[in-house]
């Protein structure tokens, strides 16, 4: 059976010395004195030295013991985490114990207690050890919810002093006294962290209050009526859309659709134009986005739970597949993306905006790769244009390239972003906030982009990636054939150019990155090119190797 033998006593003696500490800081704001002072300062090295036991243990229990669940290292992780936090409360302690010697009236406290601010850190502090105990989720929340109260606190003293310090009255004592609060605080901000490491411990995931109050409020929505803890919750990594996004299901009962689903947390605009593009997907093509269990919102941000399709992300069906369910996917998928095209195409000229979405991105590839941008240079008679006449080029092209129709977007059509379900079979999208209605072309070259920019060399997997790329372009062509679209080609150049230029950004292998660099460059110089020639767009053909590595 696993045990914390030895960890435990330590973590024991820690919580009681930082509860200790806070007490005797208390008291000596009451009552200074230099014996007073020297015990909280020397009681900071005992604190720092258990701080350390805990923590040492810690890591040699993950790493020496074997037979270890996820569980058990959640709690000793959770454990590591609050001994950290009880270190710097003791810390805290030390600084306010510090600010006294500049006090000149020592009454000045009196008269602006900051009993009720030592009252919420002391009842805090005496809850830790019971809440962990029990694993208790009301417990951690009741926890972290010192730090709001302490916020309070600490804003009615601040104000206090900064109406003295106008008023030109008490000016050092003042800003002494701010900082004394200031420090409680701080301590504030420790016991959140202490509280969020508690829920970690119970949930197994790393999670913010507010996002578990969000999740909170999203599970009674959906009609689930058991406690959180009851609740498996798991981190989706890899995102770059600033969501908090987790898979949520029961830990230990058959999987119910109300229950198992996606919870997703964020930026107030972005969830709600995602809910509406979701809502929108559902009138438009039935089954392709998910379904949406509840919504809400609070403040500058907002929560949603929605379905969790099943299936494989697009990427894990090309580089894992045999091949007849590769060829069968394939099939699918082309079958589905055109069906939406067909089905949600208007006639009417669209302009084309790829180069304003790379001005947008230019600044953080020139922070990640700024020897990507080549200035003019010349070999004999042969000139070659700077990066940024190249740029100029294609901004002075794009008016004459405006799409003859548009269709409903994915708007961000990676292959992550979608997702095949073998079983029925179907296809399925997810992450749809940015979805819009836009050229067809614009879902293509991302979508391209998105396989050819996976850093995967061997050849057999590179051989499948090139195999979707090489299908799915061809599945394009025959699109832009059937609906009469003549300059799709051009337009698909300034998309992949986009599309590689800025994945950059993201791409650490320089040598991978500067691929991608110098197809984009050599897109850009084609394009100019042809656009000096006075030859129609229609004539333009795409170079098919570029989409190769």
């Amino acid at each position: 059976m696993f045990t914390l033998e030895g960890i435990e006593e330590n973590f024991r003696f820690l919580v009681l010395e930082v509860t200790n500490q806070v007490s005797e800081t208390r008291a000596f704001l009451h009552a200074p004195s230099h014996e007073g002072y020297d015990k909280v300062v020397s009681r900071d090295d005992y604190i720092d030295n258990l701080k350390n036991i805990v923590e040492e243990k810690c890591f040699s229990k993950i790493h020496l013991e074997r037979g270890l669940s996820k569980r058990d290292i959640d709690r000793i992780r959770g454990l590591q985490i609050i001994s950290g936090n009880l270190e710097r409360i003791a810390d805290y302690c030390v600084n306010i114990a510090g600010q006294v010697r500049y006090l000149h009236d020592k009454n000045l406290l009196a008269r602006r207690d900051p009993g009720p601010l030592f009252d919420i850190i002391e009842e805090s502090l005496s809850r830790i050890l019971e809440v962990r105990s029990r694993a208790e989720v009301a417990g951690a929340l009741g926890i972290c919810r010192a730090e709001f109260e302490l916020d309070r606190l600490y804003k009615d003293a601040f104000d206090h002093f900064m109406n003295e310090l106008r008023r030109g009255r008490e000016v050092e004592n003042s800003i002494t006294a701010i900082f004394i609060f200031r420090y409680l605080e701080r301590i504030g901000d420790s016991l959140l962290n202490i509280g969020e490491a508690l829920l970690f411990s119970v949930i197994g995931e790393k999670i913010k209050i507010e996002q578990f109050q969000a999740l909170q409020q999203n599970l009674s929505q959906s009609g689930f009526e058991g406690d959180v803890g009851d609740i498996d919750f798991r981190s989706i990594w890899g995102t770059r859309s600033g969501c908090r996004i987790g898979r949520v299901s029961p830990r230990d009962a058959a999987p119910d659709p109300a229950q198992s689903g996606i919870f997703k947390e964020g930026n107030l605009k972005k969830m709600r134009r995602e809910r509406e593009n979701i809502e929108f997907w559902a009138k438009v093509s039935p089954g392709t986005g998910p379904r949406i269990f509840s919504y809400n919102e609070d403040g500058d941000g907002a929560s949603m739970l929605v379905e969790f399709l099943p299936g494989c992300t697009w990427n894990e069906v090309v580089l894992t597949a045999a091949w007849d369910v590769l060829e069968d996917a394939i099939f699918v998928f082309e079958q589905t993306v055109g069906d939406i095209w067909r089905a949600t195409l208007e006639r009417g000229p669209q302009p084309v905006g790829f180069m304003s979405q790379l001005d947008g991105r230019l600044a953080a590839v020139r922070h990640v790769h700024p020897d990507f941008f080549r200035k003019r240079q010349a070999l004999g008679q042969v000139r070659l244009p700077s990066t940024e006449e190249l740029f100029q080029a294609c901004r002075d092209i794009e008016p004459a390239l405006s799409a003859p129709m548009t269709v409903l977007l994915h708007g961000d059509f990676n292959a992550n972003n979608i997702v095949y379900d073998h079983s029925a079979p179907r296809v399925h999208y997810v992450d749809l906030h940015r979805s819009h209605r836009g050229d067809w072309v614009e879902d293509v070259a991302v979508f391209l982009v998105s396989f050819f920019r996976m850093p995967i060399f061997e050849p057999a997997l590179r051989g499948r990636i090139n195999h979707m790329i090489s299908s799915f372009h061809a599945h394009a062509h025959v699109f832009a054939d059937d609906i009469g679209d003549g300059t799709w080609q051009a337009r698909l150049s300034l998309g992949l150019v986009r599309s590689l230029f800025t994945s950059t950004r993201f791409e650490l292998n320089y040598d991978f990155a500067r691929e991608m660099n110098l197809r984009a460059h050599y897109l850009m110089e084609g394009l100019a090119e042809h656009a000096q020639t006075g030859k129609p767009w229609e004539d333009y053909r795409l170079p098919r190797p570029v989409l190769f590595a």
